[in-house]
Parts: C-alpha cells; structure tokens; sequence
C-alpha cells in the first residue's frame, strides 16, 4: 500500500484524526503537508515525521478564512510540486439545541466543516486532472448519517460532506480521480475527551465492538482510501464506528 512519490494535503493535522492521518500517510510514504491553525502542533507532528525518515511541512491556516486556506495550498503545491492526495479532516462543534442556537454558531460550523472542504478541493482539482490522478478524502461523522440531538449545525455540515463526496466523485471520476468519505463513530479524541464518563459507558454499550474507537483506526481507513488498492472505490463513505450504525 505504498504511497510513495504522492502528496498528500491534510487539514486539522496538529492532533487527533488528522494528526493520526498525516503519520500514517507519512508512514506509508506520501510527503505530507500538514494544516492547522496551531503552529507549535504542527511543529511537533513534522519533527515526528522527520525523526522517522519521512518528509513534511507546516503550513499554519484557519481553514475558515478563504484566503489563508488559498494560499496555503497553493505554498504547499509550489513546494513539494503537487498535492494529489487531499484529505478534509478539519471541524469543530458549536453544540447548543437548535431553537437556541445563534446564526453565528451554525455559520461557523458549517463554515470550517463544509465550506472549507469546497474551497480545498478547488485548489487541488486541476492539478490532479491534469496528472489523472488524485485521491480526495473528506471525514464525515456517524451524526452526519443518523443525526445527534444539540448538534443540527455539525450533523448537517457531515451531511453535507457525503453529499459533496458524492457530487466529486461523479465529476472527476473519469480522470483517475476518487473521492470518499470516511465517517467515524465514537473516537477517543480531544473533542471527546471532554465529555464526562457516563455519557461514554452509554455510548460503548451502543457499539457492537464494545469499544470506542481510535484516531489510528481512522487512519487506517484513510490510508487504504488514498492508495491503488482502493482504485476501483469511489463515492463511498466507509464508516469506521464499531458497528455504531449499520446499513
């Protein structure tokens, strides 16, 4: 499954999902450009990678401001040449019931979750066409498939990440290209960390694995999403939840 002599370009990378995405598309031999908003993060990650005889960079951004995330790509393509492996992994939650929750929240979620995969995707597009090859990875949640009370904003911008999947794959398949989504369940992150323990034994008891999940198991998905071995898959959201959701 090696991804030697590709690119990859992967948004929230200084922790969690996408910091466990970078070092195994790293591991696996892509050059890794790595996106965030935290610099330090994002030092710590390239200096991980480096020590393990990979390449990669920092390229600090908030994925919200479009012109931050515009030249950011466009500084990753000019230095490493190309970005052929595209992984949108960047989200935060703004949770509050929905007769209570304010305009500004629904718009920042739906802004850095759904809006900013769009922007990436255009900056990568030609590219990849021109090369008829590209792999475009965009992570997507269990709440996107079967909602979550407290969470309409979130739940509708992981919606819309599958819808957008889809809508991708259908325009650029003919090129090479795939587009997927990945939908984890119940991942021991910092985003989760901060939920108390019942609410965690609640939720292992609702997954057949009967345990929650890692950022590696994620990862993992990613890895064969972005390699020749997943070739033929496309359009797909490959959900990675302990049996959490089925169908």
């Amino acid at each position: 499954m090696s991804l030697s002599g590709h690119v990859a370009f992967v948004t929230g990378a200084s922790q969690g999902i996408g910091r466990a995405c970078a070092l195994r598309l790293a591991k696996e031999g892509a050059v890794v450009a790595l996106a965030a908003r935290n610099q330090e993060k994002l030092n710590e990650v390239v200096s991980q990678i480096s020590a393990a005889g990979g390449q990669a960079a920092a390229f600090p951004l908030d994925v919200a401001d479009e012109e931050q995330l515009k030249s950011n790509t466009k500084a990753a393509i000019n230095q490493f040449g190309k970005v052929d492996i595209l992984v949108n992994n960047a989200g935060i939650t703004r949770d509050q019931l929905v007769m209570r929750m304010k305009r500004a929240d629904w718009d920042a979620v739906l802004q850095t979750n759904l809006t900013s995969a769009y922007l990436s995707i255009q900056q990568v597009i030609s590219a990849m066409l021109k090369q008829r090859w590209g792999r475009i990875i965009n992570i997507t949640s269990v709440f996107g498939q079967m909602g979550q009370a407290g969470q309409a904003n979130y739940a509708a911008s992981k919606a819309g990440l599958i819808g957008l999947t889809m809508a991708i794959a259908r325009e650029v398949g003919s090129r090479n290209i795939t587009c997927n989504a990945v939908a984890p369940g119940f991942i021991e992150t910092a985003m989760t960390e901060a939920l108390g323990d019942e609410f965690k034994q609640t939720a292992v008891q609702q997954i057949p694995l009967g345990r929650v999940g890692t950022t590696d198991d994620v990862a993992a998905a990613v890895a064969f999403l972005a390699s020749d071995d997943a070739s033929y898959i496309t359009g797909h959201v490959l959900s990675v939840n302990g049996g959490m959701l089925m169908g």
